[in-house]
């Protein structure tokens, strides 16, 4: 990138969050990263699910951070609670640019007991629990964000939605096909100014959106409460033992009082025709989401100047291909329709519609189709690996054949329902 390009572009960031008087003095942010991520076990067995590497170079809570990053947000306490030692690290080691001096932060905050002896019960509860924090900063709104789901957007959008709409609560939404969100999200039912009726927390049968046959509201986990509201409902929630998820008790709760609540429809900053967010809760989810990455357009776009991802970069070499041997049955190290991160080697093997991470090796001769291989994994000659998502640090011996045979695979691993296979990280074969 040009000097004068890079130089645009910080000013360009500064502006975003100084320039409007809606920016970053005037907002909190709270992003929730402390669930177990029970449905992306494996990979979920060491660390918490915001901390689960994706992409090649990133982790899941890479993407939240970096929307509130260039959306001007630089006030923000990450809640963590389960397997957090990763996350920590990763925040520490990527994410420590911001000053103190300048009125900016980024604090991880452990469930404590400062409240009572539980840990945080819902998200809710974990807002509960930290309203000392609230009132201490005191800022006009309080934001909230799910750590673990991929996408790209303009929260100073939505920040303007809710002070235009005079809003007590503004719930970030995306328009979806019913039968998608059947069973697996919120679903907001509004009126035709967008108004909040009624919240069905994982329906059967999901509310239309007006006007839009088939097609529903679904929630992004994604909150804007003007501060005193939010105060003012988290303790009469409390007194009546219905405070712990914002879904399950504080939408109806606040519904039954007669506040407001809007709901905003998400604009994706890359792709306004067809916003792209993902939840990856589920291991056939995140091998989906990564496997979007490798189209020739993507819908998520990772090279985007205007709105960068920012993560931790190891210091590595870069990455290298070895091995063209000419002959009939010659090694040729190729990678075709993949990401192959820094400090990889392909060395006589070939990659195809694939994500490697840093540090991966492919030793000659071996195939590696469709699969995810994180950091520092090796991949040993004459291997076939076929839909399968290797974890840190894991060897795969000569010879091996993965996701050819998923009853043999099941006898050793976890396998998902659509047949990916997953090797636990540090796994031995």
């Amino acid at each position: 990138m040009a000097v004068g390009d890079r130089n645009k572009r910080i000013m360009n960031m500064m502006k975003n969050a100084n320039g409007n008087g809606n920016g970053h003095n005037n907002v909190l942010t709270f992003v929730l990263a402390g669930g177990k991520g029970e449905r992306l076990y494996p990979l979920t067995r060491d660390r918490t699910k915001p901390a689960v590497p994706f992409g090649g170079i990133y982790r899941i809570v890479d993407f939240t951070l970096s929307n509130c990053l260039n959306s001007g947000f630089r006030k923000m306490f990450i809640l963590t609670q389960y397997k957090s030692n990763s996350l920590n690290r990763h925040i520490q080691m990527g994410w420590s640019m911001f000053n103190y001096e300048l009125d900016e932060f980024i604090q991880l905050i452990p469930a404590q007991h400062r409240v009572d002896q539980s840990w945080y019960m819902g998200t809710a509860d974990a807002i509960y629990q930290n309203l000392y924090s609230i009132g201490r900063l005191k800022p006009e709104y309080v934001m909230i964000l799910a750590g673990d789901h991929i996408y790209k957007m303009n929260y100073q959008k939505m920040l303007k939605y809710h002070i235009e709409n005079k809003s007590d609560l503004t719930i970030g939404s995306i328009e979806m096909a019913s039968k998608d969100a059947k069973g697996q999200l919120g679903v907001l039912e509004v009126d035709n100014d967008f108004r909040l009726k009624s919240f069905q927390e994982k329906p059967e049968k999901p509310a239309e959106l007006p006007g839009r046959s088939g097609h529903c509201l679904g929630s992004m986990g994604i909150y804007i409460f003007t501060r005193q509201k939010l105060e003012e409902v988290l303790f009469e929630s409390k007194k009546l033992g219905m405070h712990y998820d914002f879904g399950k008790d504080i939408i109806p709760f606040m519904l039954q009082n007669g506040d407001k609540i809007t709901s905003y429809i998400f604009e994706d900053e890359n792709n306004p025709d067809q916003p792209y967010w993902r939840d990856v809760g589920s291991i056939d989810g995140y091998w989906n989401a990564n496997m979007d990455l490798i189209s020739v357009t993507p819908k998520l776009n990772l090279y985007d100047q205007k709105w960068p991802i920012r993560t931790y970069h190891e210091q590595v070499p870069p990455a290298k291909f070895v091995f063209a041997e000419s002959e009939e049955g010659g090694r040729l190290g190729i990678g075709i329709d993949s990401i192959v991160s820094q400090g990889s080697i392909v060395s006589g093997g070939k990659v195809e519609r694939s994500v490697l991470s840093s540090d991966v090796r492919v030793n000659s001769y071996a195939s590696v189709y469709e699969s995810i291989l994180m950091e520092s994994c090796e991949i040993g000659r004459h291997c076939r690996i076929r839909k399968a998502i290797i974890d840190k640090n894991v060897k795969i011996p000569a010879n091996t054949v993965i996701g050819y045979d998923l009853e043999e695979d099941k006898k050793r691993f976890f396998v998902s329902d659509s047949g990916i296979v997953v090797i636990p990280k540090e796994a031995r074969l």
